[in-house]
């Protein structure tokens, strides 16, 4: 899953990209409104987190611009504004969640996976298809509960999958939401990841359906028929 992190204290800034790294997130920073409503607008992130205080334009206008352009990304204010009519302004402006600073890592975390939980209705943060289940938070996926053990990229790429089933996804789409804007990719990256997922969730288990499936010309899916 792919993160904006806009905050213009950089210090900040990296420490939530390391720790979210180490979560197994793809993560960009941007320092300033003006390149965050760039970036926002030009790839395809799952969730920005989004200070409210920032040179050019601030947090505030960032959220209603990007609304108003029908982006609805889930956005989490960052601020050190603690009352109760700051917090009512975010989240009039279009922010989804809001945190004060100074805030403890892990309660970031929690609000993340939040977020990201929000589009089912399920309560239930694991992830299933067929007999192939994923644990974002345990940082665990199993098939007919053997486990299968995956490496970050990997684990990152069969969560974006999975929620989204039955999605034929592109090369493109596979990218912006796996890799951050730094990242080497080749041309021949995503298959080679494909490669790698199918080696360890469908091969292992000859007698079951295989759930990757190709679509030749347009990308790849995860169903279970």
């Amino acid at each position: 899953m792919r993160i904006l992190i806009v905050e213009d204290d950089l210090k900040i800034a990296n420490a939530i990209k390391k720790g979210l790294e180490l979560e197994s997130f793809a993560v960009d920073v941007s320092q300033n409104g003006k390149d965050a409503l760039g970036s926002a607008q030009t790839f395809e992130y799952d969730l920005i987190i989004l200070d409210r205080m920032l040179p050019e334009t601030d947090g505030l206008k960032i959220c209603e611009i990007l609304r108003s352009k029908g982006i609805h990304t889930p956005i989490l204010m960052l601020t050190a504004k603690d009352k109760i009519g700051d917090r009512v302004e975010g989240l009039n402006a279009g922010a989804d969640d809001y945190l004060v600073k100074p805030f403890a890592f892990e309660e970031l975390l929690a609000r993340i996976r939040a977020l990201l939980r929000r589009p089912p209705t399920t309560q239930d943060q694991t992830l299933k298809i067929a007999d192939l289940c994923l644990n974002p938070a345990a940082f665990q996926v199993k098939r007919r509960e053997i486990d299968v053990n995956l490496s970050s990229k990997e684990f990152s790429l069969l969560e974006y999958m999975m929620r989204n089933p039955g999605r034929i996804l592109t090369k493109d789409n596979i990218i912006a939401h796996v890799w951050d804007y730094d990242a080497d990719i080749l041309p021949n990256t995503v298959e080679v990841y494909i490669g790698y997922l199918r080696n360890k969730i469908d091969k292992p288990f000859p007698h079951l359906p295989a759930l990757i499936k190709t679509v030749r010309g347009f990308g790849y899916k995860i169903s279970e028929k």
